[in-house]
């Protein structure tokens, strides 16, 4: 094979293109057997629709099916539960793909605060070019921002037939106060825009009225309405998530009609103390739904 380098488990490993590996330097005395659940990861950058580039961090497990991840609001790939869930679908043997959505991260663009339906094109882009390498999207993943993405993705594409979401946010008019202040909408319409500055007081990023415009606009509860009844949804959410509130999810729970909503007791927003429950639920409703009703769409 003429590979002469790949990255295993984030570590990158060269081999020469023979592949002789001087492995043991002594005898051994009685045969052994071992596993080794090899994952390559390979960067890929994929054009989205406006001729952005999308960067990615692809994990192939060997699997036909893929799970695509994707981050929330300011975040990127490297997110500490998108990596997780990488690297948990890679024990399970299911590859998957990690990326920036236009506007953060490595990818192309400028950050817009709202954009919800831009990015779940920016999604598409991502299925149609593994579809185009004979790859089944089985499932889309998302936190936070990324949860409403996908929703808005399965109400909209229909071709993708398990989604997740991870905290998602159900009426988008809520939150933005907390952000940018309470008279944001007087001054927003007076300077056409609000810069956001972080707790020390340097600039973080600008809300245009038009990128507020957009996501006072996306109507969560009128999209999910539109989600195909055998597309089966998983919500998660944490009892104790100060970002978002937990209600968020049972509402999503009364409208999806094939769903199933998992509570994690104690959990925040970004589950910092419930990484190994989360991934574990994650990838089990994946494992579970994958192969009925014939499996992935392809």
């Amino acid at each position: 094979m003429a590979m002469d380098s790949f990255m295993l488990n984030s570590q990158s490993l060269t081999f020469n293109s023979h592949w002789k590996l001087p492995l043991l330097t002594r005898k051994a005395t009685k045969p052994f057997n071992f596993t080794i659940n090899m994952s390559l990861q390979q960067r890929i950058v994929v054009p989205n629709k406006h001729g952005e580039k999308l960067v990615g961090i692809f994990h192939d497990s060997g699997s036909k099916e893929i799970v695509v991840l994707c981050h929330g609001f300011r975040s990127s790939k490297e997110a500490t539960s998108i990596v997780n869930l990488a690297a948990a679908l890679e024990n399970a043997r299911i590859s998957s793909f990690r990326f920036d959505f236009s506007g953060n991260g490595e990818s192309d663009g400028t950050f817009q605060y709202g954009h919800y339906w831009r990015e779940a094109d920016d999604l598409h882009a991502v299925t149609q070019y593994f579809r185009g390498s004979n790859r089944d999207v089985a499932a889309i993943v998302g936190h936070s921002k990324g949860g409403g993405v996908v929703l808005l993705y399965a109400s909209k594409y229909h071709d993708v037939k398990l989604v997740v979401n991870l905290s998602g946010r159900y009426d988008l008019k809520a939150g933005i106060e907390e952000r940018l202040g309470k008279d944001y909408m007087e001054r927003i319409k007076k300077d056409g825009f609000i810069d956001v500055t972080r707790r020390s007081g340097s600039f973080d990023y600008r809300v245009t009225e038009e990128s507020l415009m957009d996501r006072l606009g996306t109507n969560m509860h009128e999209a999910c309405l539109n989600i195909d009844k055998d597309c089966r949804v998983l919500t998660v959410h944490g009892s104790s998530d100060t970002i978002i509130p937990v209600q968020d999810a049972l509402e999503f729970a009364k409208i999806i009609p094939n769903h199933k909503l998992h509570i994690i007791e104690g959990a925040d927003h970004p589950y910092t103390n419930h990484q190994d429950e989360l991934t574990s639920v994650v990838v089990n409703f994946i494992k579970e739904n994958l192969h009925q009703d014939g499996g992935a769409d392809s």
